[in-house]
């Protein structure tokens, strides 16, 4: 290599030095965008197994926390379904009530009346918790609701959903009367059946709330672990890439003082003309 110094035409020496530059800019410039992303992987040609792996994690992170929101959804649906048949289950006991004091055989003629608009005006009430009780536009305990929730990401994750009608006459109790002592005493009956029918109409809502509730345990914490490995493989760890750009730098400045010093070194032809 030392007779190289005395040939001018081809400085090998620089040219090196100028290779090795060139590649640690490069270096350097690929460590910049890592911290500027925060990802080790921002293109296919920085690891290609790694991008696509990575691409299918986040996949199937983005499906599952969808699913996770549908699961959100379908509780809320859920809990004001659950809120009308209360609602409704307060009105019958009530009624039962009303239907026990009717039945007494010290009331007049004219408190079982008095008894009887009562839970007339409660019936009422009924039809109008069951009109009103609605999500999104669509009734929730008139008999119609019936929809399947996407609880994750796959076509077959899903929780098929029925909900019973609540409406007076689906419970029996449209046509009870307390004006005598014996259609009180029959109303007493239907009314005991009427309860005994919403409370397994709740005891449903029930079940299917802690299917939901599982479900979401479930997909929240295979979000955190899609996410986890994800992270594992994409993303840049920022301790690494700045140590790494710091040694870099320092190889960058040696570089140019190695190619400076190897752009002078031909000057040493120049003594052989004095």
């Amino acid at each position: 290599m030392a007779s190289d110094l005395t040939k001018i035409s081809s400085n090998i020496q620089a040219m090196h030095a100028m290779n090795s530059l060139n590649s640690i800019n490069q270096r350097i410039a690929q460590h910049q965008l890592r911290l500027a992303t925060g990802k080790r992987i921002n293109n296919a040609g920085d690891d290609p197994a790694g991008f696509a792996l990575a691409k299918s994690l986040e996949s199937r992170r983005r499906g599952l926390s969808v699913a996770l929101d549908n699961v959100s959804n379908a509780q809320n649906v859920l809990s004001v379904a659950e809120g009308g048949y209360q609602n409704i289950m307060d009105i019958l006991q009530t009624m039962k009530e009303k239907a026990t004091q009717a039945a007494d055989g010290t009331l007049s003629s004219t408190q079982r009346s008095a008894l009887n608009d009562q839970v007339s005006a409660l019936m009422t009430e009924i039809g109008d918790i069951v009109s009103e009780t609605t999500f999104n536009g669509s009734a929730l305990i008139d008999g119609t609701y019936s929809s399947t929730f996407q609880t994750g990401e796959g076509a077959s994750d899903t929780l098929s959903v029925s909900l019973n009608a609540a409406d007076s006459s689906t419970l029996g109790i449209s046509s009870i009367s307390l004006s005598s002592q014996a259609s009180a005493s029959a109303a007493i009956t239907s009314l005991t059946s009427a309860i005994n029918t919403l409370s397994g109409d709740v005891q449903d809502i029930g079940e299917f709330k802690v299917r939901l509730a599982s479900k979401e345990s479930s997909l929240a914490i295979a979000v955190t672990n899609t996410e986890n490995v994800r992270s594992t493989i994409e993303d840049a760890d920022f301790a690494k890439e700045q140590m790494e750009v710091m040694k870099l730098q320092i190889l960058q400045q040696t570089a140019l003082s190695s190619l400076s010093q190897a752009n002078a070194a031909p000057q040493i032809v120049l003594s052989l003309f004095r």
